[in-house]
């Protein structure tokens, strides 16, 4: 289970708040030769997140048809949010058909300007 504060942490310390990277998910699955393993399976933009009060979550939502999420723009509202919210965990929504994944990891390439949210296939 990733929380707000993770992902605060892992931005800060992996692209050091570089405002210009952008949010993208990136789907994972078990490589069916090497169960050890991890194999990219997709990516997707994401749009836009929210805090949902009552679950106590931050929900990403992948929307392919809206431009992809800053840094910048995600990192402002994170840092000015109360302690007791940092604590909320992080997930990602990738459709209205299935209810918000939990990240699994976040990682970036420094290459495309990328910061990535993992979840499980």
């Amino acid at each position: 289970m990733k929380v707000i504060i993770d992902l605060i942490e892992d931005i800060r310390e992996s692209i050091n708040n570089n405002e210009t990277y952008a949010v993208t998910a990136m789907l994972l699955k078990e490589d069916e030769q090497d169960k050890k393993n991890l194999i990219y399976a997709g990516e997707a933009s994401v749009a836009s997140f929210h805090i949902d009060e009552i679950s106590k979550e931050l929900i990403f939502t992948v929307n392919s048809n809206d431009k992809a999420l800053e840094i910048g723009e995600l990192v402002k509202h994170l840092l000015i949010m109360s302690m007791d919210k940092m604590m909320y965990e992080v997930k990602l929504a990738v459709s209205d058909e299935h209810a918000p994944q939990a990240l699994v990891g976040f990682g970036f390439n420094a290459t495309d300007a990328k910061y990535a949210l993992f979840i499980m296939a």
